[in-house]
């Protein structure tokens, strides 16, 4: 599958945070960021998960790092952008 045309829920099946798309929706809508940006975030939580996965509380981790990870994705799309 062509990566252009994965969907933001196929990223997030992807990264096995599917039943955590509700909330990374919420917070994404409530913080003003773009699709985009999500999928952006979501990978970048998952190569964190990788490296440090939770040890306690799945979904307060995710929240938290989504939202750190989602202004990460912000900036390095912002400067993708500008290098184009």
């Amino acid at each position: 599958m062509n990566p252009r045309k994965l969907s933001l829920e196929d990223y997030f099946i992807r990264t096995n945070f599917f039943d955590l798309l509700p909330l990374a929706t919420q917070i994404a809508e409530n913080l003003g960021f773009s699709r985009e940006e999500m999928i952006e975030a979501v990978c970048k939580v998952y190569d964190k998960f990788c490296r440090y996965p939770p040890t306690k509380n799945r979904t307060a981790w995710f929240s938290l790092v989504f939202k750190e990870k989602l202004y990460e994705a912000r900036g390095d799309l912002l400067s993708l952008r500008s290098q184009s």
